[in-house]
């Protein structure tokens, strides 16, 4: 996906509107249309395309799924939420890395900066930190939380 992998995400953008406007029944085109709408910093958005994902495909789910809501509730900064489905993410998905780098984040803006630290340090083991967020001010928002996480996990 063009969004994903840093192409043009205005491109992508149109591309995945262009498809759910030929088939608004495609619920993986809905998952990657909120995918694509936390990257360009539309968390509620995202989340209205993510339900029509849930609708579409009760039981075909994506396995990274809860991911992308927990994302989209972390960059409207309603953080409870957000870190409720990344938790039930990793449940689902343990190895996936974004789910830790935004799960340290949620907590150290929660101010549960332990919590964010042993975050840290199991997201150490599966991989370095990274970023995707396109828009400054949400990158900006999940970075320093991820600095505030890591300021003492070492």
């Amino acid at each position: 996906m063009l969004g994903y992998f840093g192409e043009d995400i205005d491109v992508s953008l149109g591309l995945i509107d262009r498809c759910l406007t030929l088939n608004p029944s495609s619920a993986r085109a809905w998952h990657w249309s909120a995918l694509l709408r936390v990257f360009t910093g539309h968390p509620d958005v995202a989340l209205e395309h993510f339900q029509n994902y849930l609708r579409l495909s009760p039981r075909d789910r994506m396995v990274t799924h809860l991911n992308v809501i927990g994302e989209a509730h972390f960059f409207s900064r309603r953080f409870d939420e957000a870190a409720a489905n990344l938790l039930a993410s990793l449940d689902l998905a343990p190895s996936f890395p974004v789910t830790y780098r935004v799960l340290a984040a949620c907590y150290a803006h929660m101010g549960r900066l332990d919590e964010a630290r042993d975050i840290v340090r199991r997201l150490r083991v599966i991989t370095p930190a990274g970023t995707r967020y396109r828009d400054p001010e949400l990158r900006e928002l999940f970075l320093s939380g991820l600095r505030l996480a890591a300021s003492e996990a070492g």
